[in-house]
């Protein structure tokens, strides 16, 4: 397009000018090819040379002045990923970081199993049974910014490998606790290593493009659905016959397997060129586009203006442009984790409540409360009905979230949420209270993964780790209080207790609706420098 230029010929050559007598030098032209020193003599017409050459030989570069050669084109992270788009690559890491999330949702929803069987074998009183559920979350609670520290500063790859064998060891070690106390510390510890696994969302999301990123965050937490059925199905196959025990170190497993396949997992790109290893970064976006297929952005990589400091300070949290967007998450994750374990120990709880309302008739002997009774199995087929509750949630906000916004989505699920949670203080049939439950948490769920999507898109890589691990922290403080609503509060007043669980989640809405910036379309940034507010 551009081989039709304004000369006027001065001697021999001609001069770029801006006067009257000009004439059209075409670059297609033989002659004129010749005459401005371009032609090889060949006839060739080659586009992108003449151009190139054009500039060198009728613009020279004075000295010190940087050269104008399509060599010296620049393209960032974000800019080489959007670019090569997802591919094979990604379906891989996908894969991967799925499995963790199977591996961790095994441990999690095994907490719903162990107490029943431990209650009739150890004997144990109803807060001992809560306190087995509520050392894992403080565990989950005082390593969660350890770990993100740990990623932000030794890598995203080291810190997972790390928290998985971790994790595993003390999951299988608790599977020969010879008593209460001895339970209580392993499976603490357990929870200790739980805390690290957020950050696999960190390593996702930053390998993503911009385009597929907040869809293919949401659909990661299928995994998590799975491996929380798959617990339930891996214990009513194991627990009628072997027991508990044998269940522990079953589902600790796939951890190890885990771990073993992160031999194949990269390192953060972005990570790498934080920290001025700008050839590795290189490497793996090469990696990325020989397994996708795809070609390399043409021109350098280069690293962010500013380079960042102090990697994993829990203090550039609350520097100015976060301080806001911080406390707001922090109470979005709270009230996450609060309201998702609430409903999930709540179901159980309501189906008992003898009342004559919440599915249950006043004919319910006093007894049923302190027989012990290990878990049926249509008790089990009930786990795994409520837990098929969370992949309608997660469809719709994969529908929603790039329409709506992150913080929109956020807000349209809890303030759903609110809505049939408070619907289930109606004394009503057992199949209408299972739907409100059902629908419940279908959308505490899709809210908890908008929040799992909007963090590691607010917080630039240098400290994106922290920001989701601090996050990750404000969540077990809700699962800790959670069973002292759901399963205490609850005995002595139903309605006090699913009335809680409402406010608070509508508090949530507000907040969301509140938050100062909007994720969505916008590219992942590298330094705080390079941070825009975007209402």
């Amino acid at each position: 397009m551009l081989n039709r230029f304004k000369y006027k010929k001065g001697s021999d050559n001609y001069e770029d000018i801006s006067g009257e007598d000009k004439m059209d030098m075409d670059l297609t032209d033989p002659a004129m090819r010749r005459a401005a020193g371009i032609e090889d003599g060949t006839g060739g017409t080659d586009s992108y040379t003449s151009l190139k050459e054009l500039r060198h030989n009728l613009s020279p570069v004075e000295e010190g002045e940087p050269s104008t050669d399509s060599s010296e084109d620049t393209y960032t992270i974000q800019q080489a990923i959007d670019n090569i788009g997802f591919g094979k690559f990604q379906v891989k890491l996908s894969i991967l970081t799925g499995f963790a999330w199977m591996a961790d949702a095994m441990e999690m929803m095994i907490l719903a199993i162990l107490s029943p069987a431990l209650h009739c074998e150890w004997q144990l009183k109803g807060w001992q049974q809560a306190l087995i559920t509520t050392v894992v979350f403080a565990g989950m609670m005082c390593s969660s910014s350890l770990w993100g520290s740990i990623s932000d500063k030794y890598g995203r790859k080291a810190e997972l490998i790390l928290c998985s064998v971790f994790t595993c060891y003390f999951g299988i070690l608790s599977a020969f606790s010879p008593n209460f106390a001895w339970l209580l510390i392993l499976r603490g510890l357990v929870g200790f290593g739980i805390g690290g696994a957020p950050q696999s969302v960190t390593l996702y999301a930053e390998f993503l493009p911009s385009a597929s990123r907040a869809t293919c965050v949401v659909l990661i937490e299928v995994f998590w659905a799975i491996g929380a059925c798959f617990e339930v199905l891996l214990a009513l196959a194991v627990m009628p016959t072997l027991g508990w025990k044998y269940l522990l170190g079953f589902s600790a497993m796939p951890l190890l397997l885990f771990t073993i396949c992160c031999y194949w997992l990269p390192e953060s790109a972005r990570y790498d060129i934080t920290r001025g290893h700008t050839e590795k970064a290189l490497a793996t976006l090469q990696r990325i586009a020989k397994e996708n297929n795809k070609p390399m952005p043409l021109g350098r990589l280069v690293e962010s203006s500013s380079k960042a400091t102090n990697r994993g300070s829990i203090k550039d949290l609350f520097a100015l442009e976060y301080r806001k967007t911080t406390l707001m998450l922090w109470v979005i994750w709270l009230v996450s984790a609060f309201s998702y374990y609430g409903i999930v120990l709540m179901t159980t709880q309501l189906f008992e409540i003898s009342d004559g309302c919440h599915g249950s008739t006043k004919e319910v002997e006093e007894a049923c409360y302190v027989e012990c009774k290990g878990l049926t199995t249509s008790d089990y087929i009930d786990l795994t009905w409520t837990t098929f509750a969370e992949f309608p949630g997660l469809f719709v906000t994969v529908f929603i979230i790039e329409r709506l916004g992150r913080k929109f989505t956020m807000a349209f699920e809890f303030f759903v949420f609110t809505i049939f949670v408070l619907l289930s203080n109606i004394c009503t049939s057992r199949p209408v209270l299972t739907f409100f439950l059902f629908v419940a948490r279908a959308f505490i769920s899709g809210a908890f993964q908008a929040a799992y999507v909007y963090t590691p898109e607010v917080y630039p890589t240098s400290m994106r780790a922290i920001g989701l691990g601090s996050c990750s922290g404000m969540a077990r403080v809700g699962a800790i209080v959670t069973p002292f609503v759901a399963q205490v509060l609850l005995k002595e007043s139903s309605y006090l207790a699913i009335s809680t669980y409402g406010v608070i989640s509508l508090l949530a809405t507000v907040v969301a609706i509140l938050l100062p910036i909007e994720t969505k379309g916008r590219e992942m940034k590298d330094t705080q420098q390079e941070m825009t507010v975007v209402h």
